[in-house]
């Protein structure tokens, strides 16, 4: 497919989810402007990357440092804010400080603390949202990561402490398994109100990144100020081989 074709798809893709959006605010009697959409790049070339912000993409996401470093490096002199949102190792956590903006996947201490060690050394602020899992079982961490919502509060207080980051919010992915699997929207409305309770004690942490290309109007209705999208704009992934 020629680089206008694509142009031309992405183009069509993206309207439509802008309906879907706007179509959601209009519902849940929300203004538009509330709602960030993030589009998630991964296993999609450096070249679409460029073509979405041609298009007026603002915000893209990654799930794995090794695809998501060189990208980020080759897109570099575009206007993107980037942002994380897949399970991290710490040691990786040096690459994506010096990429991403935001990190939404901060599910335990060892993390924050190599967070905010490599944002110092950079000279960076970084925007951390606590992962919540509601599938999170007897270990307290959910399958896809994030910490259970009673461990919330306690990681709140080391993020929104540790120099160099930034407390933004929470983050879920709608659980495939436990209470909470096959509701998406239950799972958004959970998560709101342990927003509310985050904000009693970070008033600025105000993020709440939630709902995907199948659940993304779920999200808006519960409340959700960004919507991870993939799919819905870049089209069914290549089989990674």
């Amino acid at each position: 497919m020629g680089m206008t074709d694509r142009k031309d798809e992405l183009a069509a893709n993206l309207a439509k989810v802008e309906r879907r959006i706007a179509a959601a605010c209009a519902a849940a009697g929300r203004r538009r402007e509330e709602v960030t959409l993030i589009v998630v790049t991964k296993t999609y070339p450096a070249e679409d990357v460029r073509v979405l912000a041609e298009l007026g993409v603002r915000h893209v996401a990654e799930n794995r440092d090794q695809e998501a470093a060189p990208k980020a490096a080759a897109c570099s002199d575009l206007p993107l804010t980037w942002h994380f949102v897949g399970q991290l190792q710490t040691n990786k956590v040096r690459s994506v400080i010096g990429y991403a903006d935001h990190v939404h996947s901060v599910d335990r201490s060892r993390l924050v603390a190599a967070l905010s060690k490599e944002a110092v050394r950079a000279g960076r602020e970084v925007g951390c949202l606590i992962q919540v899992a509601f599938d999170a079982g007897e270990s307290g961490r959910g399958e896809r990561g994030g910490v259970s919502p009673e461990g919330i509060e306690e990681l709140a207080a080391q993020v929104a402490e540790a120099p160099g980051l930034r407390l933004d919010g929470l983050m879920t992915v709608a659980p495939l398994t436990g209470a909470y699997a096959g509701r998406p929207r239950a799972a958004f409305d959970r998560l709101m109100d342990l927003s509310t309770d985050l904000r009693r004690a970070h008033p600025a942490a105000t993020m709440v990144s939630a709902g995907m290309s199948a659940d993304l109007e779920q999200a808006v209705a519960a409340g959700a100020t960004h919507v991870r999208v993939g799919t819905a704009v870049l089209g069914v992934r290549p089989r990674l081989g």
